[in-house]
């Protein structure tokens, strides 16, 4: 059987490429269909991301039918950060066929190699701020908002073709009515009396989302991988958690007045969409509203969480942070959220893996990304 591999080139072709994991995953009922439309919008020109990334996607087809697909990405705010020519796979998806793997990858090597790229990493989807790692760890239960979810044959096929390991990251899930350690509950006390934590304003929501995003960028620029949030794409992402997290599910703290810290949960959407097979119309957006107004899901996720680097250290960093966690967990329990996931969190995040085990979390799902040269040897 011909497979052929076609460059995505029109809306058309796109809406294709989104609809590829649906055959993939039909008889996997941990697997999440993603929203159609959401999907169309965030791979848009228009989207923020494509502000710095240069990019193209391909649909693997066998006889006229879909089978597999992938991306291959260069970002300029990459390159500026780290002075290193290396790109990027993503959206990987693919039936378990060695050929399709190795054609889908020599397809996005080539495009980098042919663009001057001396190394490959992945799956990211699209950048680092966004959907990142192959799911290697944890494929019996669905994942939450924002996370990606794979067949377990992913990782054998990625694997065979070279790559190799080069970052691991966990997921933590705990529970929200989660018994504080003693200590840290005496620490966060003690320490209340200079942190102020308060919800975003949704009156002053453009200058807080740059306070947060200012904070993250600050927080975050010693990690592996880091490339700041544009103010464009920080203010986009803004517009969607305001969509659909209330107010006090987003927290800031303060010091003497200056926000040194926040952090976000995000209802888990996917617990409200699971039903609607990635279709908004007609009445799927009417279903998903009612659900997400009449009563959140039981489940939430970190996805953002930042202390500034000045604190990091040190005792008030900790305080901080954890002041936070205890606030927003509270918060969340008054929503009938009773589980919340925190990922994602690097392998080597000492501090923050300390954190999380302190207060019963337990690592719930392992995402690893990859790399290989693309130099010969």
């Amino acid at each position: 059987m011909t497979l052929e591999i076609i460059p995505v080139s029109n809306k058309r072709l796109l809406k294709a490429f989104i609809k590829v994991p649906w055959p993939i995953y039909r008889d996997d009922g941990a697997w999440r269909a993603p929203l159609v439309m959401e999907r169309l919008m965030a791979l848009s020109p228009k989207s923020p991301v494509f502000d710095h990334l240069d990019w193209q996607a391909w649909i693997a087809r066998r006889d006229g039918r879909p089978v597999g697909r992938i991306t291959a990405q260069i970002d300029a705010l990459h390159q500026a950060q780290h002075d290193e020519g290396t790109g990027f796979f993503g959206l990987i998806e693919g039936e378990d066929d060695p050929d399709l793997f190795d054609t889908l990858f020599k397809t996005a090597e080539d495009w980098l190699r042919h663009r001057g790229m001396q190394r490959i990493i992945g799956p990211i989807n699209l950048n680092i701020n966004q959907e990142i790692g192959l799911l290697t760890e944890g494929h019996d239960t669905p994942p939450y908002v924002m996370m990606g979810h794979a067949r377990p044959y992913y990782r054998q096929r990625i694997e065979a073709l070279g790559y190799r390991p080069c970052q691991h990251l966990l997921a933590y899930e705990a529970a929200n009515a989660f018994e504080e350690p003693r200590a840290i509950a005496a620490q966060r006390k003690r320490l209340a009396r200079r942190i102020a934590l308060r919800p975003l304003d949704r009156a002053r929501k453009a200058a807080d989302l740059e306070r947060m995003r200012s904070i993250f960028n600050d927080a975050w620029a010693d990690n592996w991988g880091f490339v700041p949030f544009t103010e464009r794409e920080f203010q986009a992402l803004g517009q969607v958690l305001l969509a659909v997290v209330p107010n006090d599910l987003i927290w800031l703290a303060e010091i003497e007045g200056e926000a040194v810290g926040f952090i976000v949960m995000l209802p888990n959407i996917n617990d409200a969409v699971a039903d609607l097979n990635g279709r908004l119309l007609p009445w799927g957006w009417a279903k998903l509203l009612w659900r997400l107004k009449a009563r959140l899901p039981s489940s939430g996720r970190v996805p953002l969480m930042g202390v500034r680097r000045q604190l990091q250290d040190g005792p008030l960093g900790a305080g901080v942070a954890m002041s936070l966690i205890h606030r927003t967990a509270q918060a969340a329990l008054g929503h009938g959220i009773t589980t919340s996931e925190t990922s994602w969190i690097l392998e080597d995040n000492k501090g923050m893996r300390a954190i999380m085990e302190r207060i019963g979390g337990v690592i719930s799902k392992r995402y690893t990304v990859y790399e290989k040269s693309l130099v010969p040897p």
